[in-house]
Parts: structure tokens; C-alpha cells; sequence
């Protein structure tokens, strides 16, 4: 497992990096003349690095989940889209207003033999953090503008015109709430495309593959298979601002992370998310080629059999499937 830079350590991860630390130092004099004691030492060192990361790892609070979804170095959507599919051609604008970098979107081809006998092209679209400070505030930290969703829906459309299934990704903190969104339709853009989406004539595969926060998620997560990684949340607010409108302030996080179950094991049950793909211990960003290849088999096993229904059945399904999500009494 890669260890990742001291400055990228999460709180609850440090006393394992240090001990990790000691090790790497402890096999650095293995190389030399080490004696038995040393040796003995070493896999005493290796049995408690080992014990104390699966006891940290297969613990996780849900707000420990929340903060590894945040990681600066887990791989995002373009990430994905390079180690799944070859030949992706993003496309942009709304034909509306213009285009919107927090969302990304193109046709491309699934790599490998995931789809048995031949390649799959695929819509495939997500939102877009940025790995930097230029590129965070160009793509506004992957919170969309109403062109971002219009831009979605147009090419949605366009795959259901040609047949082309389509998966979406899920990563961001909300829809971007700045005053320019709501003057040009911010809640009518999403709407619209939960409408459309719930219409659409072709299999869609949603993954929340870091952060499922509120509308701006939903926006482009309809669909007939919802997956999610397993370090990844999805609910309808973040913890901060759950905790800042009950408690008025945000120090009471934790609490609303717990109350609220937005972690992949809390939704399975509730029928909100129909499979959790493993991540490597300690995170996607720890091992982002074996994330990248779990993903894309569970894509691929949820996408075929969906590919064999007709349109209409396809519909029938997906809006059961809506439909049963939540409990109510009738009285």
C-alpha cells in the first residue's frame, strides 16, 4: 500500500503513518548487518502496523468516510475516464448560455473486454473538482451552474437518440450557489433533468464516486443502477451545513454525519444505492489502478444485463425502482 505524503494525512491516520515511519526505518538497517534481535523486532513492527490499520480501517466513522471522500489525492471523474475508456472526445456548452467546466462530458469507449464479445460506447459525464488552485476555481470546485446540468441533458438526449448507454459520476458538494445560477435557473435545471433522466430510453449507471451532496448530485443521478465507492457519501447536505442549521455552528459535524447515514453501507438498505464497490485499505487514493478496475467490472455487470431490456421495460423498472425508495403508512 502506498503511503501518502505527511502533509495529505487525515487526523485519525497519523499515529499509523508514524508507526509506518519507524518501519521504513527499520528496514532500512535490515540491509545492513542485522542481526536477530533486529529481525524479530522487524516482524513484531510489521504485525502492529498491520493490526493497527485494519483496526483504523475497518472502523471508520462515518465522518472518518466523509473526510476520505475529500482526500486531495482520490481520484476524480476525469481520473476515472481515463483508466475506463479509450477514445473520449468531451463535448461542451448548453446551445443556451455557454459551457460549464464543472461538469464533464463525452462519448467514449469502454476499455477492454468488459462487455463480452466487443467494445461499448458509452455517454459518459461527471463532475469535475480540479486538482489545484487555478483549476479548483475554473471548475468552481466541481459545484455546477445550470449550464453544467443543461450541458448534461443535451448529450443525455443525444445518447437516447442514438442508443449509446450512460454513466454518470457523482462528486460534488452541491450546485453552485452563487446568485448568476439562480438567475438563470438553477432548481428548473435540475428539475428538468430528474424529469428527463426518468424518461430517458437507454440503461444509465450512476457511481457517487466521492461526494453526493444535495440537488447538485441528484442533478445527473437518475438512473437504473446506483453504485457507490465505498469510502464515498451521498445525502441531501453535508455535514458542516447540517450541523450549522441545528446547532448553528459547525463544530457538532461528526454528530450530523452520524445522524444523517450518508455512508454506502447505511444506504443499501433503504434501497438508495443497489451495490458498494470496495476500495483498497485506506482509501482509492492509496491504490487508485485497483479502484479503477473494481469500478469497471461493476460497471460493466451492472450495465450488460440492462443493455438486453427493451425500452419500455427499461422505464417500467427504473421508475419501480424510484417509487420504492423510502417507507410511508397509508391511513
Amino acid at each position: 500500500m502506498a503511503q501518502p505524503p505527511k502533509d495529505t494525512l487525515l487526523d485519525f491516520e497519523k499515529p499509523l503513518y508514524e508507526l509506518e515511519q519507524k518501519l521504513e526505518e527499520m528496514r532500512a538497517l535490515r540491509n545492513e548487518d542485522a542481526g536477530a534481535d533486529l529481525k524479530k523486532s522487524l516482524v513484531a513492527l510489521e504485525a502492529r502496523v498491520d493490526e493497527l490499520r485494519t483496526s483504523i480501517y475497518n472502523n471508520l466513522t462515518r465522518w472518518q468516510r466523509v473526510q476520505i471522500a475529500r482526500h486531495p489525492d482520490r481520484p476524480y471523474t476525469l481520473d476515472h475516464i481515463d483508466a475506463l475508456t479509450e477514445g473520449f472526445v468531451e463535448l461542451h456548452g448548453d446551445r443556451l448560455f455557454g459551457d460549464d467546466p464543472a461538469i464533464v462530458a463525452g462519448f467514449a469507449t469502454f476499455k477492454g473486454s468488459r462487455f463480452g464479445d466487443k467494445d461499448r460506447s458509452v455517454l459518459i459525464l461527471g463532475h469535475q473538482k480540479g486538482r489545484d488552485t487555478k483549476t479548483r476555481k475554473y471548475r468552481r470546485f466541481g459545484m455546477p451552474n445550470p449550464e453544467g446540468y443543461r450541458k448534461a441533458m443535451r448529450l443525455m438526449k443525444l445518447a437516447g437518440r442514438l442508443g449509446i448507454p450512460v454513466i454518470t459520476l457523482l462528486d460534488t458538494t452541491g450546485a453552485f450557489p452563487g446568485l448568476e445560477a439562480e438567475e438563470r435557473g438553477q432548481a428548473e435545471a435540475i428539475a428538468r433533468n430528474l424529469f428527463e433522466m426518468a424518461r430517458l430510453p437507454v440503461p444509465i449507471v450512476v457511481v457517487v464516486i466521492g461526494e453526493g451532496a444535495s440537488g447538485g448530485a441528484l442533478g445527473i443521478g437518475v438512473g437504473d443502477r446506483i453504485l457507490m465507492l465505498e469510502n464515498a457519501w451521498y445525502s441531501v447536505i453535508s455535514p458542516e451545513s447540517c450541523s450549522s442549521i441545528l446547532w448553528r455552528s459547525w463544530d457538532y459535524k461528526e454528530e450530523a454525519a452520524r445522524a444523517l447515514k450518508l455512508t454506502a453501507p447505511d444506504l443499501i438498505p433503504f434501497g438508495i444505492v443497489d451495490e458498494i464497490v470496495a476500495e483498497p485499505m485506506g482509501g482509492a487514493h492509496r491504490d487508485p489502478e485497483t479502484t479503477f478496475e473494481a469500478l469497471g467490472k461493476a460497471i460493466a455487470t451492472n450495465l450488460v444485463p440492462l443493455l438486453k431490456l427493451s425500452a419500455e421495460d427499461l422505464l417500467a423498472q427504473r421508475l419501480a425502482k424510484f417509487d420504492a425508495m423510502g417507507t410511508y403508512t397509508e391511513v
